[in-house]
């Protein structure tokens, strides 16, 4: 959090529960952090229930697991049609009406900044994708300001291997919630996860390259466009 001042004092940060061993850690690990003297800041969690996706959740093992770390939880209902726009993936859509429901909460909460539970798996992989089909140098930044909503997203774990997420989540104890996402065989994250086990078995040190990539972009060495 500090290195890339994710949490300043004063801040009110709403964290996106799902359900899943990600949301949970962050959930756990932000709300004991805010227990501690500086920066003070307050912690409020929402589970957005997308009502068209049989994702099952427990909420009220969500709603205990937040209070026992001294966050409230909101529960939130929404959903989409994706037959409304048959050029976006139904992940997509999926995706991005959960992201306006955690603004729209966010607004409604009085915070400041946005949590997301996304890890360092999740970012280089992201990177991969945007690569690979976008033909985009970018990925999930650990802090993205949003000037046309007044708010800033974070993502306090990106830093965090998912493996040493699986074993947080075995220590503690975290109960798996019931996933069940019609449109899961249609997204190439599973794919690009692939691809970074196979990086990793030609150089263990691939993920720290990846990384370190994106702050040394070396413009001189790419291809440039002439004007005419």
């Amino acid at each position: 959090m500090v290195q890339y001042g994710l949490i300043e004092e004063g801040d009110k940060v709403l964290v996106g529960l799902s359900g899943g061993k990600d949301s949970l850690a962050l959930v756990e690990l932000l709300g004991k952090r805010s227990h501690i003297f500086k920066p003070r800041f307050s912690v409020v969690a929402v589970h957005v229930v997308m009502k068209n996706i049989p994702y099952q959740s427990d909420w009220d093992y969500l709603r205990e697991h937040a209070e026992k770390n001294g966050v409230p939880l909101v529960v939130y209902e929404t959903s989409f049609d994706p037959s409304t726009d048959t050029r976006k993936s139904p992940c997509f859509l999926c995706s991005w009406n959960r992201r306006k429901a955690l603004f729209t909460v966010a607004k409604e909460q009085g915070c400041n900044k946005i949590a997301l539970g996304h890890h360092m798996d999740d970012i280089l992989e992201t990177l991969l994708m945007n690569i690979t089909y976008q033909g985009a140098f970018s990925t999930m930044p650990p802090r993205l300001v949003m000037n046309k909503f007044d708010m800033t997203i974070i993502r306090p774990m990106c830093l965090v291997h998912e493996a040493d997420l699986l074993e947080f989540a075995q220590i503690r104890g975290y109960r798996k919630q019931v996933k069940n996402c019609p449109y899961e065989s249609q997204s190439s994250r599973s794919d690009m996860k692939g691809i970074l086990r196979q990086l990793e078995k030609m150089n263990p040190e691939a993920r720290y390259s990846l990384w370190g990539s994106m702050t040394n972009v070396q413009e001189e060495l790419l291809p440039k466009e002439v004007e005419f």
